[in-house]
């Protein structure tokens, strides 16, 4: 599978241009790509002012990601703000080539920064199905919760979407190769660059990492469109040949 990771600066509150600026890169992007990635809450910035910005499953956003999707044949993913059920999520999107959505609300709500007081956490795990790969989506703050990512489930690929701020970038680059080593699985990181209107700057580090914790696309910096192909084969040889997972530790999740 090839995968596109889109590491940009977020037009703070405003989807129009935040998906105009995407699309721009989305264009560039050749149809061998198979899965396109954006960061968390894309379409804004990481804004605690839900009521101002939220859209519906039926909003402009979503409705630009299926005709992205159909268009460049390939899925695209990211989270968004979404007013669903009365309540607001940092919800990730999993959109196929085919328009169909899957989705999974954000698990672990940052507290430090109140958003637990503004969105509501998800309460499941999720792992969608796509092109034969298990995809395991993760949003920011939930990669410092191991045993919620833990692959119980043989997934092969796990995905963080983030507004990571430059101030824990060594914990997020960390942190995203424990999760790999400790799975036997890929990992794949987008971050966004950037001040945003809190003041807080974002200088990437979206990056992806083999099974063994190796960089396939080191921690970049600058703004681009970063793409690399993925051998499940050779996933599946070193889990035969290593399987750690299979001494793994049986726990229980509470909710």
């Amino acid at each position: 599978m090839k995968i596109a990771l889109i590491q940009t600066d977020l037009y703070w509150e405003d989807a129009l241009k935040n998906r105009i600026n995407f699309e721009s890169k989305i264009n560039q992007i050749d149809s061998s790509v198979n899965l396109i990635v954006l960061p968390e809450m894309f379409s804004t910035g990481f804004t605690m002012n839900a009521s101002a910005v939220a859209e519906s499953m039926q909003g402009e956003t979503i409705l630009w990601m299926q005709s992205m999707a159909k268009q460049k044949d390939c899925a695209i993913t990211g989270s968004l703000i979404i007013f669903d059920n009365n309540q607001y999520y940092n919800r990730m999107l999993f959109v196929y080539p085919s328009g169909e959505i899957q989705y999974y609300d954000k698990r672990h709500l940052f507290s430090l920064a109140g958003e637990d007081l503004f969105y509501t956490a998800g309460t499941q795990k999720v792992i969608v199905d796509y092109l034969d790969w298990k995809i395991c989506l993760q949003i920011c703050y939930d990669l410092r919760f191991p045993v919620f990512a833990r692959n119980v489930e043989n997934y092969d690929l796990i995905l963080y979407v983030a507004n990571w701020p430059k101030v824990r970038t060594n914990a997020w680059d960390a942190l995203l190769k424990a999760r790999a080593i400790e799975n036997l699985s890929y990992v794949a990181a987008v971050n966004r660059i950037g001040l945003d209107d809190n003041n807080f700057e974002h200088i990437g580090h979206s990056q992806l990492i083999d099974f063994w914790g190796n960089y396939i696309v080191e921690p970049q910096e600058t703004e681009g469109v970063f793409v690399a192909e993925l051998d499940k084969n050779a996933m599946i040889e070193m889990r035969k040949r290593l399987n750690f997972l299979n001494d793994k530790d049986d726990f229980e999740i509470k909710i």
